[in-house]
């Protein structure tokens, strides 16, 4: 049996989770097409049992595969929503704590300089 890489064995659970229930709807959107698995495996261009693996949400099959399938219904439009830059979270709480810094140090510099400045004199009225 192959050596499972690192990054397999490492997967977080929900990672895990996500890609069994692709691999499933995978498989629900070939029967519901009523594909055999052998013709459905032809499509792809790999083997019956690759195409069983794919279906069960198995990390090892490649990326490719699962996307070819994802094109053999029209999908792949969707795959570029994924991780586009608008939907990263994490980037963006990055951003916003970079601009709350960058806003301290320039409200204290204000700060600052209007304390360095003399007071006006108030007119006599």
């Amino acid at each position: 049996m192959p050596k499972s890489p690192k990054a397999l064995l490492t997967m977080p659970p929900a990672a895990a989770q996500a890609l069994k229930a692709l691999g499933e709807n995978l498989g629900i959107a070939r029967a519901r097409r009523r594909e055999s698995q052998r013709a459905w495996a032809k499509r792809l261009g790999v083997s019956i049992p690759t195409l069983i693996r794919m279906e069960r949400g198995d990390p090892g099959v490649g990326a490719g595969i699962y996307v070819t399938a994802l094109w053999l219904i029209g999908r792949t439009s969707a795959l570029a929503d994924l991780a586009a830059p608008a939907s990263d979270r994490g980037a963006l709480e990055g951003d916003v704590r970079e601009a709350m810094a960058r806003r301290a140090v320039r409200s204290a510099a204000s700060a600052e300089a209007r304390l360095a400045r003399k007071p006006a004199k108030a007119k006599p009225t």
